[in-house]
């Protein structure tokens, strides 16, 4: 919230920048807008009225992202949303944070009670709402996702639902990374994304 006063009146603020491999606090840009520039907010807390003050709230304008996926297996048998997410985030956790599947499984939980807690009650604030599924995304996630799920060993409490992935994920047929644009939304959790730290405020 501070910095959020900082920015909207012209002042500079620091913004820190969590490091996943070493579990700690960075400092991060200092930044000041430009006549005219808007602030971009996004996180798990982006819904809540509470990160914007309140005389700048009409001129906020939320976006609700979510992978609402719409395939089905068969006739009686869906995608899972909630499969989909958790197989981007294990692909996108070992190559960014370091974890290993069964360290992100483990975690899972804990991420949907915080859904449930700081997302959940306020995705209908939301201005608009975008799907950010992509028909062909667990295709091009399979064959970096099954060696990591074959890694969670079986003593593990985590080898049950690893397992299970493992045999949702026999439902697709592997599709190359590299036919996969750079600029794709789905380049977030495979890496080698163009919007990767960019910036636009060095503009």
């Amino acid at each position: 919230m501070q910095d959020m006063e900082k920015l909207l009146g012209g002042g500079k603020a620091q913004l820190p920048r969590y490091n996943f491999m070493t579990g700690r606090s960075e400092e991060g840009d200092l930044v000041q807008l430009k006549e005219g520039q808007p602030i971009i907010l996004e996180g798990i807390h982006g819904m809540n009225p509470r990160l914007i003050p309140d005389r700048w709230t009409d001129s906020a304008f939320r976006v609700y992202v979510s992978a609402l996926t719409q395939l089905n297996l068969d006739r009686h048998n869906r995608v899972s949303t909630t499969d989909t997410r958790l197989i981007r985030r294990i692909v996108r956790d070992a190559r960014e944070r370091g974890y290993s599947a069964q360290a992100t499984i483990s975690r899972w939980e804990s991420v949907r009670r915080g859904e449930k807690r700081h997302i959940f009650p306020y995705q209908e604030n939301a201005d608009v709402m975008f799907n950010s599924a992509l028909v062909y995304e667990l295709a091009v996630l399979k064959p970096l996702a099954e060696p990591l799920l074959r890694q969670v060993a079986y003593t593990a409490p985590e080898y049950i639902e690893a397992r299970r992935l493992l045999a949702f994920l026999e439902w697709f047929l592997p599709l190359d990374v590299n036919l996969v644009p750079a600029n794709s939304i789905v380049r977030e959790f495979l890496g080698s994304s163009s919007l990767k730290d960019f910036k636009i405020w060095r503009g």
